[in-house]
């Protein structure tokens, strides 16, 4: 039987395993080769660069809430241990998911749903020391491992955004309710300021309003002889009596409009004033 030399270019990042009519003969690395077809045959080619293996687990969290893991691992093949990378492993993809299954679920039920969104970092280093430690005895190297998505039931996803939702519009009524409070008491305090202010004014008036009537009936007094401080406080009063039918005319008010109910009402205030000063209520 003759043979043949057949040309075998290797990439970059990749190793060639060349067998001997079934049997392990070595590894070809990146470059121009030359084996003795049909006795040699390259057997497979291994690539050298990181790969990422995408993962997707099923488990359930210590407060029964079952939740889908997205795992990604990150691994390469070491150059030095390509035998043990292809003739020990049939299915290197299955083995990592098979130990990927393992460690999440047997760390995430340790945890409540809200610890697994916390301790994402902590599940991922598990599964890459787990892997590692594993995975070296067969010629692959672990880079990295990466919780890409922690996913609960729909159902369970909705009831969270609805407490979420519900906090929050406590908190915002709590607010509502604090600023209704603000401008209730600064609305008190205003109005208070408000009576105050209007207390000071009318008693300030009131003030003036004796003063100038003081004036007035000292003045009238002196001007025209014969007249008596009754008669100038009679005049007065008439004159106030006027004033107020006039300011309450545009309202419907029952008062009495005979001149004499001047004088009947200086009369019953000079008698109670009197009675009260006998009474000892003035001094």
């Amino acid at each position: 039987m003759t043979s043949l030399f057949c040309v075998e270019c290797i990439r970059t990042k990749e190793v060639a395993v060349v067998e001997n009519f079934g049997d392990y003969s070595g590894m070809l690395d990146p470059g121009f080769h030359c084996i003795a077809w049909p006795f040699q045959n390259v057997a497979a080619r291994l690539s050298l660069r990181i790969q990422q293996l995408d993962i997707r687990c099923e488990t359930k969290t210590k407060d029964n809430v079952f939740v889908a893991v997205g795992v990604a691992v990150q691994y390469r093949v070491l150059h030095e241990a390509a035998y043990d990378a292809h003739y020990r492993l049939t299915d290197p993809h299955q083995q990592i998911r098979s130990y990927v299954f393992d460690v999440v679920r047997s760390t995430v039920p340790k945890m409540d749903l809200d610890e697994s969104f916390i301790n994402k970092n902590q599940i991922a280093g598990s599964i890459r020391q787990q892997l590692a430690q594993d995975m070296s005895n067969y010629g692959y190297e672990i880079m990295s491992s990466l919780v890409t998505d922690l996913s609960p039931d729909a159902g369970v996803k909705r009831s969270m955004n609805e407490i979420n939702a519900s906090k929050r519009l406590k908190e915002a009524a709590s607010h509502q309710a604090d600023a209704d409070k603000v401008k209730q008491v600064k609305a008190a305090e205003a109005e208070a300021e408000a009576r105050y202010l209007s207390g000071v004014g009318v008693a300030r008036q009131r003030t003036a309003i004796v003063s100038g009537l003081k004036g007035s009936i000292a003045e009238f007094e002196q001007q025209v002889d014969g007249v008596s401080s009754k008669d100038v406080m009679d005049i007065l009063l008439l004159s106030q009596y006027m004033d107020t039918l006039s300011s309450v005319g545009a309202n419907t008010l029952f008062l009495e409009h005979d001149p004499k109910a001047v004088s009947s009402l200086q009369s019953q205030v000079s008698s109670n004033f009197m009675k009260k000063v006998k009474g000892g209520f003035l001094s």
